[in-house]
């Protein structure tokens, strides 16, 4: 098991953010987990019927399959270490976790168009 699947399994246990899981999360992803956990706390994790989303202070971020498109993703991260991971994959993971995904019954292609 790697530390994501660690401290998902301790969110999904206790079915919230526990001090005991914070401090698993930013333990395994410094400020990356801390902007996680913010953004979680801040509802900030959408979910569409095609896309999961993460509103950033700049743009929104589409995650899909655990991935996100993010340019410290793509430049920063190590593809091959299931344990590095931006914040908003973060952010999704923590949100499925605890079922604090902002659920929407739309498109997020639709909304999209309107931003």
């Amino acid at each position: 098991m790697t530390a994501v699947d660690d401290w998902v399994a301790l969110l999904e246990s206790e079915g919230e953010l526990t001090p005991e899981a914070v401090t698993a999360i930013v333990d395994a992803h410094g400020d990356r987990g801390q902007r996680a956990i913010e953004a979680v706390g801040e509802s900030r994790v959408k979910g569409y019927r095609d896309f999961t989303v993460v509103v950033g202070y700049e743009d929104e971020y589409i995650v899909e399959d655990g991935g996100c498109h993010c340019a410290d993703a793509e430049y920063n991260l190590d593809s091959e270490d299931p344990d590095d991971l931006c914040w908003h994959a973060i952010a999704v993971r923590i949100a499925e976790a605890i079922d604090a995904v902002d659920d929407h019954d739309m498109w997020y292609s639709d909304v999209r168009d309107f931003l």
